[in-house]
């Protein structure tokens, strides 16, 4: 029995049926044929996601670059809360590096050898953790700031903020170090080696998003039973929506993707075989699962994409630092279009055409 983990998994059942093989225990290609045959799935896995992945991939890239420059040119870096942003839009990218290689491995299976199959899979993991890490400790440091504004961990800077991020950083990749181990590629598959390990991947991620679940709803409940007290500051807390707004976004986009890789996680357990017509049955309910696992894993692995969106759109200052950059571009422009025109009236009174 093999599988893969985060997103290989949902390739390799697309390209090798192994989700079907999980089921039956059988690997004979005759009786995927006459039982399971996985073509429907397999071709609108190889047409569309991999456009999805593209349209994700320009969003991420431009997104998580803007916000770190925005950051780097008028935001000071040492706050923790400028530094937890940085940090989850660095994540984020790490996270999207992934994604070109699983676009082309639903297209055309996995051609690039063992070491590429086990780097891929590291860098991924090493985003995927990150990101959920940062989320949860980004969530618990705003509800010390509401509930206890006078907290020294809502003011720290400089040297605390740099050993918070580092045992961040640390923790993630220890966690995803395990990919050079229990990767490996077989049949043109960059799969796990095992289903023990595949299994382990999974519950991990589903313990991520469970404490994850449980950080966000306790910390916000409290927070809005605070802001709805009487004696309670009306004043709009913009770093509070956009976090909100991140955390909502990270729910409703990892929520399904959870469920259904715990309902996968199930048919490791079960290998018992079955008749020819019970077994064309579940093939269709498989089949009709498959296709739910894609949509799933389409909206998680777009969050990388959309938390920058949200950094723009939601964030009143990151809105206004975006005006002032487009402003300061627009200004150049302006005095870089002025010095040609000076320059080719001049070249024209001398008796020569001349352009820069």
């Amino acid at each position: 029995m093999k599988d893969s983990g985060v997103c290989t998994s949902f390739v390799n059942m697309a390209t090798t049926g192994s989700m079907f093989d999980t089921i039956t225990g059988n690997h004979s290609d005759n009786y995927e044929d006459e039982f399971c045959d996985p073509t429907a799935v397999n071709q609108f896995a190889a047409i569309f996601i991999p456009g999805f992945f593209s349209i994700v991939i320009i969003f991420s890239l431009l997104g998580n670059i803007l916000v770190i420059v925005i950051l780097a040119k008028y935001e000071n870096l040492k706050s923790l809360t400028n530094a937890f942003i940085l940090n989850l839009a660095v994540s984020d990218l790490f996270f999207t590096t992934g994604l070109p290689f699983w676009a082309y491995y639903y297209m055309y299976g996995w051609t690039l050898g063992e070491h590429a199959c086990k780097i891929v899979n590291f860098v991924f993991y090493i985003g995927f953790y990150s990101s959920g890490i940062l989320l949860i400790l980004m969530t618990a440091h705003r509800y010390v700031a509401v509930m206890n504004p006078l907290s020294n961990i809502v003011s720290t800077t400089g040297t605390y903020s740099v050993v918070a991020c580092v045992i961040i950083w640390a923790v993630s990749i220890l966690v995803a170090s395990p990919a050079f181990i229990f990767t490996k590629v077989e049949q043109n598959q960059c799969v796990n080696a095992n289903s023990y390990w595949s299994l382990w991947i999974i519950y991990q991620q589903n313990i991520l998003f469970l404490l994850s679940s449980v950080v966000f709803i306790f910390c916000y409940s409290q927070i809005i039973r605070r802001l709805l007290r009487p004696t309670a500051q009306r004043r709009k807390n913009k770093t509070l929506k956009l976090i909100f707004t991140l955390m909502v976004v990270f729910f409703v986009g990892w929520t399904p993707y959870n469920v259904m890789i715990f309902q996968k996680s199930l048919y490791f357990w079960n290998q018992s075989r079955a008749d020819s017509t019970t077994m064309s049955e579940m093939c269709e309910t498989l089949k009709r699962q498959l296709y739910a696992l894609y949509v799933s894993q389409l909206f998680a692995f777009s969050h990388c994409g959309l938390n920058p969106v949200f950094y723009v759109f939601v964030g009143v200052k990151f809105k206004n630092h975006l005006k002032k950059m487009l402003k300061g571009w627009d200004h150049s422009n302006s005095s870089i279009r002025n010095r040609q025109s000076r320059l080719t009236i001049t070249s024209l009174t001398s008796g020569e055409e001349f352009s820069v």
